[in-house]
């Protein structure tokens, strides 16, 4: 059972930032070698999903595990505000179409999970639909996992609300920043606590389980999360394929 109230989100004693950096990066090249031979044998998929409260760091994590990494090897989908054509389907519609092909990793920078949290916080949603959609998720992962082979990989990036505040504050104060900035931001803030007791629902209500990265501190943020990825990639023992020599005949 996920209690986010009694997991530290920040790093732990004895790391330390020059030699996890070092390590990150080693990984982060291997992770790319892997996922050449990935696609090289489009046997096995990888969906990625990264969910966390605002600022939380999904962008730098799928910036700093797949640096190395060739667009055909991996692709990223953000998911805002339904669109009105998004809002005409079912919920999982406009998500089930960037599901990945074999040989591929796709991630998600939010994700089907969107529509039992932000609806469900401002009641847009009632609990009855709360719990409907997610057995619908359950079976859609599920789906995937068993019709292609997807492995499925589910990142709750734990941020405190004290660091939230300061990373804000820079996408006020940085010019390099002001992109990110959003006043929506702020006004989601007041509804942090719900916002827990949401994600803390849906993660203990998932079939498939979640890695809590502690992401206060960004360069162990980073590692947890290229550390998880890389080890997905080993137990797939990949090799690169054998020549087809029929083609030569």
């Amino acid at each position: 059972m996920i209690k986010l109230s009694q997991i530290s989100a920040s790093a732990p004693e004895g790391f330390h930032k020059k030699s996890i950096k070092k390590e990150c990066d080693a990984m982060a090249k291997e992770i790319a070698y892997m996922c050449e031979q990935l696609y090289a044998n489009k046997n096995h998929n990888i969906l990625v999903v990264f969910q966390g409260m605002d600022s939380s760091g999904k962008d730098g994590c799928t910036e700093h595990a797949f640096k190395y990494c060739s667009p055909l090897w991996v692709s990223a989908k953000g998911f805002k505000k339904p669109t009105d054509e998004e809002f005409a389907h079912d919920f999982l519609w406009r998500v089930h179409k960037h599901a990945p092909q074999k040989g591929t990793i796709q991630v998600f920078v939010r994700s089907h999970y969107e529509d039992i949290l932000i609806q469900r916080v401002h009641k847009w949603i009632d609990e009855g639909q709360v719990s409907m959609r997610m057995d619908a998720i359950n079976a859609w992962e599920k789906l995937l996992v068993k019709d292609n082979n997807t492995t499925v990989v589910k990142f709750f990036l734990h941020l405190s609300k004290e660091r939230q505040e300061e990373k804000l504050r820079e996408r006020l104060e940085r010019p390099e920043k002001f992109f990110k900035h959003n006043d929506g931001d702020w006004e989601e803030r007041e509804h942090w606590d719900e916002y827990w007791r949401c994600y803390e629902d849906a993660m203990n209500r998932s079939e498939i389980p979640w890695t809590v990265v502690p992401a206060d501190v960004r360069w162990n943020r980073n590692y947890v999360v290229i550390k998880k990825i890389h080890e997905t990639l080993k137990s797939f023992n990949l090799e690169w394929p054998a020549l087809d020599t029929e083609r030569f005949k």
